[in-house]
């Protein structure tokens, strides 16, 4: 079972173990950028909800949301239509791979999400080379706007 736990600044440890392990390093650039708001969810960024994924009590990855319109981020127009959120997520520890944790992240991510009145869709942009990604959007109901190259789930 797993539980998505507010990240605090004890989690940085394994957080940047993880951020150093070469299957999250492919896909997960530029470290320090990642470090530097996790250390400032209490200020700078503190419109992300950064959470810590446990399977049992032990933590096995890291996940956040947030809405679009507090991000420098346009989504391809999305941000414009209001109402989007977007979410990153990661399995850290190799054993816990390949084994339907992110499914259940980004199911417990959507739950959450849902929760704010003006939410509308979710929105995502993987890199097409992570396939694995890819699938697990596509498994979770996410469909692929072809033309924008946006992964999207409608929440209304």
């Amino acid at each position: 079972m797993i539980n998505l736990r507010h990240m605090n600044l004890d989690d940085l440890t394994v957080f940047k173990k993880w951020l150093y392990t070469p299957h999250v390093a492919k896909w997960y650039h530029d470290p320090q950028d990642w470090i530097n708001e996790v250390e400032k969810q209490d200020s700078d960024f503190n419109w992300i909800y950064h959470f810590i994924v446990e399977n049992d009590g032990t933590p096995i990855g890291f996940c956040q949301y947030y809405a679009c319109k507090d991000s420098d981020e346009l989504w391809e127009g999305y941000t414009a239509l209001g109402g989007s959120y977007s979410i990153d997520y990661m399995i850290g520890e190799t054993d816990y791979l390949r084994k339907g944790f992110g499914k259940k992240i980004v199911g417990d991510l959507t739950n959450r999400i849902m929760l704010h009145n003006d939410a509308k869709r979710i929105v995502v942009q993987p890199e097409p080379e992570n396939k694995a990604s890819c699938g697990l959007l596509l498994s979770c109901g996410f469909a692929l706007d072809t033309e924008k190259e946006v992964y999207v789930k409608p929440l209304i």
